[in-house]
């Protein structure tokens, strides 16, 4: 395998389960923050020295991305942390029967520093860690006050949805050892083609919601404001359809804090990336099999270049509305 094959092998499926948030900013090169290894958490903390009970935001996935956008918080006068969870020495190596209790002991570490008011915690993340936040913040409406959640999902998926998670079908997140609710499906398979689909094989696993009710992510029991930010031409999985099915389920109950569905013509699936690098990796690659497949965002460069610019105008716009609560 030569050096580009390898490191997409590595990159790629980083890129399709963890958030987008990597390519977000490979080179980043911001503010330094405070690496955290207490009670098992693993992340940095960006936090400015005059701080005092300020809101934060938890940006689910950690990693070079993960510190990008709690960097960029951190410009906001907002604390971030950037939290991995798995992938990285000493936490699990495949995106399967995660622990919630790991998040939450990671918010109330958060919420317990001097620079954190410990009732303005918002989660954030994009693609698989948008649907892991809004499973957290229904599932701790007590710690946490609201999501941004980019090209989210309404559902809890299983672990079947990448070629490096274990054979045997599992849940992908836990809680006091029961399994998180989730629609079962089969794993993606290979083709004869070079090219592979992912839009199709997510949106026949919604043809099964009826199948499986309780793996839709029950966000009426968030306890704060939702910003969903998804691009039309998403060609990952169909984030804008499980946008509206999850501002229908709000409706429906009655929820009582804002909610903003935006939806952006032209734009794909990494509309949570880096300005800067948009125009970088249109295309991206998994290997089902031992065969290396291609598979499309979705969008086009202006499109999602004016996604990334307008959701980080509502992302600020939210904060406001979190910090005045």
């Amino acid at each position: 395998m030569n050096s580009k094959k390898r490191l997409g092998f590595i990159l790629i499926p980083l890129l399709l389960v963890g958030g987008y948030f990597v390519a977000n900013s490979l080179l980043f090169n911001g503010t330094k923050g405070k690496v955290v290894s207490e009670e098992g958490i693993q992340a940095t903390y960006f936090a400015g020295p005059d701080m005092k009970e300020r809101p934060a935001v938890v940006v689910i996935g950690g990693g070079l991305g993960g510190d990008y956008w709690a960097n960029e918080f951190l410009g906001q006068g907002v604390v971030g942390l950037s939290l991995s969870y798995y992938r990285v020495p000493g936490l699990p190596q495949l995106m399967e029967e995660i622990p919630l209790e790991y998040f939450e002991k990671a918010i109330r570490w958060l919420g317990k520093q001097a620079e954190v008011d410990p009732n303005k915690i918002v989660v954030m993340g994009a693609s698989r860690n948008a649907e892991l936040a809004l499973v957290l913040a229904s599932q701790f409406p007590d710690l946490i006050s609201g999501v941004i959640a980019f090209a989210p999902s309404s559902i809890s998926w299983p672990n079947a949805v990448l070629p490096f998670n274990s054979d045997t079908l599992k849940a992908s997140w836990t809680y006091q050892n029961q399994d998180i609710p989730y629609l079962h499906m089969a794993k993606i398979k290979g083709t004869d083609s070079p090219k592979i689909e992912t839009l199709g094989y997510w949106e026949a696993g919604l043809q099964q919601i009826d199948q499986y009710p309780s793996a839709v992510i029950p966000v009426e029991k968030i306890a704060g404001p939702i910003l969903l930010l998804s691009g039309r031409d998403d060609q990952v999985w169909p984030s804008a359809t499980m946008s509206d099915m999850m501002e229908e389920r709000l409706k429906v109950n009655n929820f009582s804090h804002d909610v903003e569905n935006v939806q952006f013509e032209n734009a794909g699936h990494l509309i949570s990336r880096n300005l800067d690098y948009i125009s970088k990796g249109r295309e991206g690659q998994m290997y089902i099999g031992g065969k290396a497949y291609e598979f499309e965002y979705g969008g086009t460069i202006e499109g999602d270049k004016a996604a990334i610019v307008q959701s980080w105008e509502k992302i600020k716009a939210y904060i406001k509305k979190v910090e005045t609560k």
